[in-house]
């Protein structure tokens, strides 16, 4: 079995965004030699997700709609009297969870014809990382 492991590293300019990066495991999954496997994509923060959906932009602002309407910022959250201001964004990644497991068959992402894989940011404007990991043969 091999295994390949590699990080991709946001900076947003926007507090709330998707970034997709489907192109990116694309080539991270290139460079690793598997064929037939599962490639870990995860999210190592406390206020971002991956998501798994369609890349179209009437989507996207629906989805972060929807995730503000499910989790809105709210200066009573309990998190807050930490001297933080971002509950919400911990929430929201509750919602979409922080990582996403992606087929690997013959040496390709097995995704559906319209899937893409995208970064969830919900806090942003600073340095924040992904892992990448690859398991198969």
């Amino acid at each position: 079995m091999k295994i390949s492991t590699e990080y991709l590293w946001f900076e947003t300019k926007k507090r709330k965004e998707l970034v997709r990066i489907t192109p990116q495991l694309e080539q991270i999954l290139g460079r690793s030699g598997v064929s037939d496997g599962m490639m870990l994509v995860s999210a190592m923060h406390i206020t971002a997700g991956i998501i798994v959906n369609d890349d179209e932009t009437g989507l996207h602002r629906d989805i972060l709609e929807w995730l503000e309407k499910t989790a809105p910022e709210n200066p009573s959250y309990a998190h807050h009297r930490t001297g933080e201001d971002n509950g919400d964004a911990h929430l929201k990644r509750i919602v979409v969870h922080h990582q996403a497991i992606l087929p690997v068959t013959g040496g390709r992402l097995d995704l559906g014809p319209w899937e893409q894989c995208f970064y969830a940011e919900f806090d942003g404007r600073r340095r924040k990382r992904v892992i990448v990991k690859i398991m198969g043969e």
